[in-house]
């Protein structure tokens, strides 16, 4: 017979760990397609706790050269940003396709590239070279033009905002032939006429929107600026600079959606649109109104993520009242959080390298504020909103208890599970508090949020002989089994990873899923599959249709 020990068929269930992950802990390796998928859905080419921004760089285009299915790409640049919200990923993606398959690099253009800021991303790395080319080619020149286009008088004039690559160096390598006069007499004007394609046109051929912009940039008081603001329905941006005082600045604050009164609370701040006058007092009656629109919030399905970064990077100065609103629509986007099927663990990492910035850094004024661990608070904070005999465990190389308060607003309990840890990674340690201490509850499953950089093991005593499984698979084991004792036919462990890193600590299988990003459609696989849908994360991109 052959060695017993070697062979047992206990190593179906504890799969030898087979690689080390950035930390130096054991961790299973995701396929290309899964890894580049979590890289697709998460990274910002920006430094993070174990990875450089060049190391980023070179790990993607490792994995695509693994990777030779080119519809996959072209549903993963979609995916990434119609879903994920990423805007680097999927255009460095289309880049990338634009030298591998031209024509699924033009069925998903206007998809991926669906603002001006995304054209102007993907003709910056073009132009760098790290993709294979520093010029567009005759293929991408075509789907450029068709972009300039077709785009919209509003979508132009908001494509012009920005610098290092402006609209004007794209439209001078692009040359796109205008279709009529009046988008002859625009791309001029956007260029300073340096085209003799464009020079014909008057500024007459101007659309009227451009002329009222003028306008209202030549106008010599506050008070003429209001009333051609009153006509304008252009990004707030295009504005701003010829802005005379608060007066305009209130104008322009009502013209602003709620996404964009949400973004630029410390704009209008400095501006003095908000204060502590009568008029002032208006304003900051309005703005609290429109950030905290329930009809609105569930009608654009906001989730709670967009309300915690702004209440992150408002000033000390905002008002309260405006605070507040935050908090009330925060509580309200937690109705478009799905339910659960059951109650959940949830494992909410605290460890030193969660408090990363989630987007990386990107230098001195523009890093965001969001840390990898706010965004896991928030994550735990929301599952426990809508399913609330689930349980939170904070922990990094220990459990941290925590009582909720129902009186808690969904920020503030994501602001104070924030603050328990510090410390190293042990992602084992909420599956052994739901096996030691909640052993005698029923859950659904488990929902670890994490960079899934563990790299120490608490309990190796206990685990002794698992022939070199992490130890969240371990035990995993022991959870399901346990479950299964008390009646849950099928639980299913989650591993939410909000960092670019290609490994995790449960391999992929049925019971176990790995997904990768930070926005809002991560709470939709997860509910899928905890329902027992056979939505999982790769398949979720190749779900995509183009």
């Amino acid at each position: 017979m052959a060695n017993k020990t070697l062979f047992s068929s206990i190593k179906s269930k504890f799969a030898r760990a087979n690689t080390v992950n950035e930390a130096g802990g054991s961790a299973y390796k995701l396929t290309p397609k899964h890894a580049l998928a979590q890289m697709a859905a998460t990274g910002c080419f920006n430094g993070v706790y174990y990875a450089s921004s060049d190391s980023q760089l070179d790990e993607l285009r490792k994995l695509i050269d693994q990777v030779d299915d080119n519809v996959f790409l072209a549903k993963l640049a979609v995916y990434s940003r119609e879903r994920t919200y990423m805007k680097d990923m999927p255009a460095a993606l289309l880049a990338v396709l634009s030298k591998r398959d031209t024509e699924l690099m033009h069925r998903v253009f206007e998809r991926v590239v669906d603002n001006g800021r995304v054209l102007r991303t993907l003709f910056q790395m073009i132009r760098s070279g790290q993709f294979g080319r520093t010029s567009l080619s005759s293929s991408l020149q075509r789907a450029f033009q068709r972009w300039l286009n077709e785009a919209s008088v509003g979508k132009l004039l908001s494509a012009s905002i920005g610098n290092n690559p402006s609209l004007r160096d794209v439209l001078r390598m692009a040359r796109p032939t205008p279709q009529d006069n009046e988008r002859r007499a625009l791309f001029g004007w956007l260029t300073d006429k340096e085209s003799d394609k464009w020079a014909p046109a008057t500024e007459a051929d101007l659309p009227a929107q451009v002329q009222t912009l003028m306008a209202y940039r030549q106008a010599e008081t506050a008070e003429a600026q209001v009333l051609f603001a009153a006509d304008l329905s252009v990004r707030w941006d295009l504005l701003a600079d010829a802005a005379k005082g608060p007066l305009v600045w209130k104008a322009i604050a009502r013209q602003m959606g709620p996404q964009a009164l949400r973004m630029n609370l410390n704009t209008l701040l400095r501006h003095k649109v908000l204060g502590t006058g009568k008029a002032d007092r208006e304003m900051v009656d309005y703005v609290a109104s429109r950030l905290a629109d329930a009809k609105e919030i569930r009608r654009s399905r906001q989730f709670p993520y967009q309300f915690l970064a702004a209440y992150l990077n408002a000033a000390a100065e905002v008002p309260q009242q405006i605070k507040a609103a935050l908090h009330e629509a925060a509580e309200i986007a937690c109705g478009n959080v799905p339910e659960l099927p059951g109650p959940v663990i949830i494992g909410l990492d605290t460890s030193g390298s969660m408090s990363c910035p989630v987007t990386g850094h990107r230098g001195r004024g523009s890093t965001t504020k969001m840390r990898c661990v706010d965004v896991a608070a928030l994550f735990a904070a929301a599952i426990l909103r809508r399913n609330p005999d689930s349980v939170v465990v904070p922990f990094d190389t220990q459990a941290y208890d925590v009582r909720t308060d129902p009186s808690d607003s969904i920020l503030s309990l994501s602001e104070r599970l924030a603050k328990y840890g510090g410390g190293g990674t042990d992602c084992s340690i909420p599956l052994h508090q739901a096996n030691t201490k909640y052993r005698k509850r029923k859950f659904a499953g488990v929902v670890l949020v994490s960079d899934n950089e563990s790299w120490v093991y608490s309990n190796q005593a206990f685990h002794a002989g698992r022939q070199g499984a992490t130890g969240v698979l371990t035990e995993w084991q022991t959870f399901v089994a346990n479950q299964q004792r008390m009646g849950v036919s099928s639980p299913k462990l989650v591993c939410i990873n909000i960092q670019p890193y290609g490994s995790t600590q449960a391999p992929e299988r049925d019971d176990v899923l790995n997904i990768g990003g930070f926005s809002d459609a991560v709470f939709q696989v997860v509910a899928s599959y905890l329902s027992d849908d056979a939505a999982r994360f790769v398949a979720e991109v190749e779900s995509i249709e183009l």
